[in-house]
């Protein structure tokens, strides 16, 4: 976890853009979440290399799926069930995870962000939201 003290929207959600994986999580949120609390943005956008960089990240951060909330960067494990928080039940019951030890969690984050394009494949381009989901998305 790293503080940022650049101006970013609160709950804002941070995605490899040309994952398919991520694509598809990015999605399930949009169709889960409760109240329309979350943005987004790709890792490759201008938006998303500044948080990486205010972070101490490089550009080209293996993590799949980042969360940036009240000022504080999320990685890994740690970032899906803060994310989990916003979604309807049953889908928010993923928080019962906490209990496992962050490190163990995240061995599993690893291996499968490692693998993600060999698993789910990978697009030429980030995702194009649609006029309705456009305020969503920086």
């Amino acid at each position: 976890m790293a503080t940022d003290t650049t101006e970013q929207p609160n709950n804002l959600v941070l995605f490899d853009g040309v994952c398919n994986l991520c694509d598809g999580f990015v999605q399930f949120l949009l169709r889960f979440e409760k109240g329309n609390r979350l943005t987004f943005t790709s890792l490759q956008s201008e938006a998303g290399a500044k948080i990486l960089k205010a972070n101490n990240l490089p550009t080209t951060f293996e993590s799949s799926v980042l969360f940036y909330k009240d000022g504080v960067l999320y990685k890994k494990s740690g970032a899906v069930l803060r994310i989990a928080r916003f979604l309807h039940f049953p889908f928010k019951l993923a928080i019962v995870f906490r209990v496992i030890p962050s490190f163990l969690l995240d061995v599993v984050y690893d291996l499968v962000a490692r693998n993600r394009y060999k698993m789910f494949g990978k697009k030429d381009q980030c995702m194009i939201p649609t006029p309705a989901l456009k305020s969503r998305f920086i």
